[in-house]
């Protein structure tokens, strides 16, 4: 559905006969923005005055709420024959040109956009999906059915077809796991020489593979081969100098030093006494 429009002064009767002006509704501007004023706040300056058809005008005001660019308040009139009193049929608000609105409405199915679907989300099937063509029908050759349905992974209802795979080679080397990104740009080395990288089947093997490093960043993820984290297989890290001169380790396995812990003093004490007691008891 279309939001209607207005355009002050063009006129929106659909009769082939001439209505000419109407005096008593042109001059009825107070009528109008009185009506408006009641119901509704932001009522601006007068912009004219609309026939529509006999005995029936608009009368347009300029909307002053913030957010409401381009809107315009309304106040439809009339009069009966030969009477001098205008009338308020209804009043309300529409765009005008240049007003600020909403999108037009899109069924869900066409709403949605990449990064859109969580992990419980079900997208509709697609049976005529523009990215995808019909997979490999096994020819009975079992050499090429090999190569093919195993190694190609294309024994499948449905594959990608090569516009649909330069379009995601295109998005992933562009992406934050290209050569572009900072990671890549600190790198010494590129994941084509990490003994880490997975490489990848069929064409996109020619440029990407799989980062399988637990410290990486990119771990899990498609990487490009001329990508690059810190954590490659091959680079290492220059030693640092110490803030201070490190003396030699000293190692003292000769001496003993003696710890008093609390309750130790008084255990040892009642030992003592103990064992005076008994030698005197031996000396009697």
């Amino acid at each position: 559905m279309t939001t209607p429009t207005f355009t002050p002064g063009a006129g929106s009767t659909g009769s082939t006969r001439r209505v000419t002006k109407d005096a008593v509704l042109e001059g009825a501007v107070e009528l109008a923005r009185t009506a408006l004023t009641e119901t509704a706040d932001g009522v601006g300056e007068h912009l004219g005055f609309e026939v529509e058809s006999e005995r029936l005008g608009i009368h347009w005001f300029e909307a002053t709420m913030p957010g409401y660019r381009g809107w315009r308040w309304y106040a439809t009139l009339s009069r009966a024959p030969r009477s001098r009193t205008a009338t308020v049929c209804e009043s309300g608000l529409l765009p005008g040109e240049g007003a600020i609105l909403a999108p037009a409405w899109l069924p869900w199915a066409e709403r949605l956009s990449p990064g859109d679907l969580s992990p419980t989300d079900r997208l509709p099937h697609v049976a005529d999906d523009e990215r995808l063509e019909r997979g490999y029908v096994a020819s009975g050759d079992p050499e090429q059915d090999r190569l093919a349905i195993v190694e190609l992974g294309l024994g499948r209802d449905r594959v990608m077809n090569a516009k649909a795979l330069d379009a995601a080679a295109s998005r992933w080397y562009s992406g934050s796991r290209g050569p572009e990104s900072a990671g890549a740009r600190a790198s010494d080395e590129s994941c084509a020489a990490c003994g880490f990288v997975v490489p990848l089947g069929g064409s996109l093997g020619q440029l990407f593979g799989v980062c399988a490093n637990e410290w990486s960043p990119d771990d899990g993820k498609v990487v490009s081969l001329d990508h690059g984290c810190g954590a490659h297989s091959e680079t290492d890290v220059a030693p640092q100098a110490h803030e201070w001169t490190q003396s030699d380790l000293v190692v003292d396995e000769q001496g003993v030093d003696v710890v008093t812990t609390e309750g130790a003093t008084d255990d040892a004490s009642t030992g003592a006494s103990d064992a005076d007691a008994g030698s005197e008891t031996t000396a009697e």
